[in-house]
């Protein structure tokens, strides 16, 4: 608990509508999308950087732990004040401060939602790729801060490839600014790389410049049906071999199309093993030409169907089914946990007979999808949180994924980043140089061990 005359400052700092203390508050930010949670003793919401400055020296000078937090949609515990203290809420600093149609760049604040950002800069005719499934509640500073992701990652790559400058509060209360609009910028370390994926644990990023490319002339989408999900898994590499690379290219097994069809129909059929979701974009030619050779691909593989969207209006209502997944997997289980394990391209038949072959071996339900195209594959385990005994085996399945993607040259994490669900993995994937190296740099930065205490490392490593 803060001493009443922390409170006290916090409250000239942000004034008293702006600090929450009331179980009921606290409890709505004491979790995330994981089983993890703890109450923070208090909730914040600044409006701006120096708002933000006076807190975080505030918590230095009486030591005491600051969870920056955005739409706390995040999938790892990243968000979870498990040291209680302070939670950093930045939904108040959601402003699009410029589009820069000369630059082909937007400046933002990390409040911004996702999906606003989206349709803003579209109105102008331009684009900006990375669209983690969680859009319509992720905020722009979390998807730095967690490196996201989402389906458009196959062709266009993560967040961290649009961030262009960052300005950022560090652990001890300095304000950073590093990049800009440049497109080429090389100067010293690349520390617009050190902020994204750093999970809140090096600063409070406060403001993003963003890179922006011209919204694609044409998009098409295909549903491609499998009797046998490992043909669907071999279609991936099949058509990658091609030297195509469709925007999306999504893999859904049985389990989780049952689960949809249930929640919002959508069209996708429960009796296949397997799906692949595909969607091109680009010239209307060039769109025409790509949707005609992964048709041809689709069918050498072995699909039984191949159903090409005819308009707008089936398209949504095919990546409506995709977006609701983890929705209609949470409405048929007390608790989904949600991995994320990613391993080369050419693996993903492999780590997907291994994921099938663990979960009967453990007896455990798990609707698998995923962004096969960047070889990102989700294994959603449905678990009664309450039972120990299927928890046990829920923990020695997790151990097992991971390790099997590991043998397959992969990596923990393709988008959800490591919080506290991965932690005893990294030294699985990391020498001990290399887990120095990242722990010295906290060390660096935050020398009384400030922001987002006890993610990503274990504490005996």
């Amino acid at each position: 608990m803060l001493k009443p005359e922390i409170v006290k400052k916090l409250i000239k700092i942000l004034g008293k509508e702006n600090v929450f203390t009331t179980k009921e508050d606290l409890i709505c930010y004491s979790y995330d999308s994981t089983p993890h949670d703890h109450l923070p003793d208090i909730v914040v919401a600044p409006a701006n950087t120096q708002e933000i400055v006076a807190i975080i020296k505030l918590a230095n000078e009486h030591n005491f732990p600051v969870v920056p937090r955005g739409g706390g949609t995040n999938l790892s515990g990243g968000t979870v004040p498990i040291q209680g203290g302070l939670v950093l809420a930045l939904h108040r600093m959601n402003k699009i401060i410029e589009i820069d149609t000369d630059n082909l760049t937007a400046t933002v604040e990390p409040g911004v939602i996702t999906a606003t950002f989206h349709q803003t800069v579209e109105k102008e005719g331009l684009f900006y790729p990375p669209d983690p499934q969680s859009m319509f509640m992720s905020t722009m500073g979390g998807n730095v801060a967690e490196n996201a992701g989402g389906p458009r990652g196959v062709k266009y790559g993560v967040t961290k490839d649009y961030v262009l400058g960052v300005e950022a509060v560090t652990p001890t209360g300095e304000v950073v600014k590093v990049g800009g609009k440049t497109i080429k910028n090389v100067s010293g370390y690349d520390l617009i790389r050190l902020f994204a994926g750093s999970e809140g644990t090096l600063g409070v990023i406060t403001q993003i410049t963003l890179k922006l490319i011209p919204k694609p002339e044409a998009k098409r989408t295909i549903l491609a049906i499998f009797d046998h999900l490992d043909d669907a898994a071999k279609t991936v590499s099949g058509i990658i071999k091609q030297r195509i690379i469709p925007t999306t290219l999504e893999l859904m097994d049985q389990k989780t199309m049952e689960l949809i069809e249930g929640y919002i129909p959508s069209g996708l059929p429960t009796d296949a093993e397997g799906a692949l979701l595909i969607e091109a974009d680009g010239s209307a030619i060039d769109v025409d030409r790509q949707i005609g050779v992964i048709e041809q691909m689709c069918k050498t593989c072995g699909a039984r169907e191949v159903k090409v969207a005819q308009d707008a209006t089936q398209e949504a209502q095919l990546w409506a089914g995709r977006r609701s997944a983890f929705g209609a997997m949470a409405r048929s289980a007390r608790q989904v946990l949600a991995e994320d394990a990613t391993v080369p391209r050419s693996k993903v038949p492999d780590i997907v007979r291994s994921i099938q072959q663990i979960a009967a071996k453990y007896q455990l339900t798990v609707p698998t999808l995923g962004h096969t195209g960047d070889g990102n594959m989700h294994p959603n385990i449905l678990v009664m949180k309450q039972d120990e005994e299927e928890m046990k085996r829920v923990d020695a399945a997790i151990d097992e994924m991971f390790k099997a993607a590991l043998d397959l040259g992969g990596t923990l994490s393709g988008e959800h980043g490591i919080g506290l669900s991965k932690q005893k993995y990294m030294k699985w994937q990391f020498d001990k140089a290399s887990l120095d190296m990242m722990k010295a740099i906290k060390k660096a930065v935050d020398p009384n061990n400030i922001l987002n205490p006890g993610k990503i490392f274990l504490k005996d490593e």
